[in-house]
């Protein structure tokens, strides 16, 4: 059987649907958000705290379980998404980023749990350091943020795999 072609919409809705059901199935109280909420793709509450969680959701198609990619700039890294300037700003201690990488032939997936205020950090100084790595790079709206291994050298601080499922991020 062929593949039907995916748009954004369709893998993002995908990634989110993914996330609320592995929260479900740890015991929160999680809800998608309708329409366009600004920056906000599930409400969470952890019925035993009673503390309501924010979780924004990226979620790309790749060949993840490959081996790592190399940057020259940023070293190894397992995935990145793409993400924009208004990320820089974000650092709300009630948000989370679920980074979803969906294996493009298995339809598995991967979860990495960032909390904003590292997303945030991540996605300012590469940048930085993109802009400073050649003139030729002209700032934009764009900017991306990578997933790196554990006890690799880079030359920013990097969140790596230990995000990797971390539905516990709610303590």
């Amino acid at each position: 059987m062929s593949r039907l072609k995916l748009n954004a919409n369709s893998i993002s809705l995908a990634g989110e649907f993914a996330v609320l059901s592995q929260l479900v199935l740890r015991g929160y109280d999680a809800n998608m958000t309708l329409g366009h909420t600004k920056g906000v793709d599930i409400l969470v509450s952890n019925p035993k705290t009673k503390r309501m969680y924010q979780l924004e959701v990226k979620a790309g198609i790749k060949n993840i379980h490959q081996k790592p990619r190399t940057s020259k700039l940023f070293g190894k890294f397992v995935a990145g998404w793409i993400m924009r300037s208004k990320h820089e700003r974000i650092q709300t201690p009630t948000l989370f980023y679920c980074f979803v990488s969906i294996h493009k032939k298995t339809n598995a997936f991967r979860f990495f749990i960032v909390p904003s205020r590292l997303v945030a950090r991540y996605v300012k100084t590469q940048h930085r350091r993109w802009l400073n790595a050649s003139p030729k790079h002209h700032n934009s709206d764009m900017r991306q943020f990578r997933i790196g291994l554990p006890g690799g050298k880079y030359p920013i601080p990097t969140p790596t795999t230990k995000y990797e499922d971390n539905w516990n991020f709610m303590r």
